[in-house]
């Protein structure tokens, strides 16, 4: 219940940062050529707060539709894998870019997102089970152009279900 109350306000905030960015954004857009779609696949690790840290393999995948030369929006997937159980995270995220790529090829961002958390647990006996909650995550990180149409990035974040993620990535550029 807790979890459902501070998703929907984050969720509230993430809306009103965007309506707040993008007029701004918009005004700088005009002189400036949107980057096409992209689509991230990512591989790390994930600690969760339980009574120390419980470190979990992560792989995942992301897409990024950009609105501005610097502002993008899309899904993000992740499959986590624990002893006995797993969790399925899926987010909407907004990313800003902190440098346009007409300016650098290697582009600082922040991203935040909100969206679902599932966890399936099996159990010695046979029971399954399954809890779905809300679900946001923050941070940041750095991805480097490497081509034309393809990049390489780390990123960190901390989210709820609380816990904190590193992980790389490798994104593909579909249209210019």
């Amino acid at each position: 219940m807790i979890a459902a109350k501070v998703v929907r306000s984050f969720g509230s905030l993430l809306v009103g940062a965007t309506v707040l960015l993008a007029p701004p954004l918009v005004g700088t857009a005009a002189a400036q050529e949107r980057p096409g779609p992209a689509l991230e696949f990512s591989a790390g690790w994930v600690g969760f707060a339980d009574d120390g840290v419980v470190s979990e393999a992560m792989v995942g995948g992301a897409g990024r539709w950009y609105l501005t030369p610097r502002l993008s929006v899309g899904p993000e997937f992740l499959y986590i894998n624990g002893s006995n159980h797993s969790h399925l995270v899926l987010t909407g995220n907004v990313t800003f870019d902190i440098l346009p790529e007409t300016e650098s090829r290697v582009i600082p961002f922040v991203v935040a997102g909100a969206g679902m958390f599932q966890t399936r647990e099996t159990f010695l006996n046979g029971g399954d089970f399954n809890a779905t909650e809300g679900a946001f995550t923050a941070g940041g990180g750095v991805r480097a152009l490497v081509g034309d149409r393809v990049t390489v990035g780390i990123d960190a974040r901390i989210g709820w279900e609380l816990h904190v993620r590193v992980n790389g990535f490798v994104g593909v550029r579909l249209g210019r």
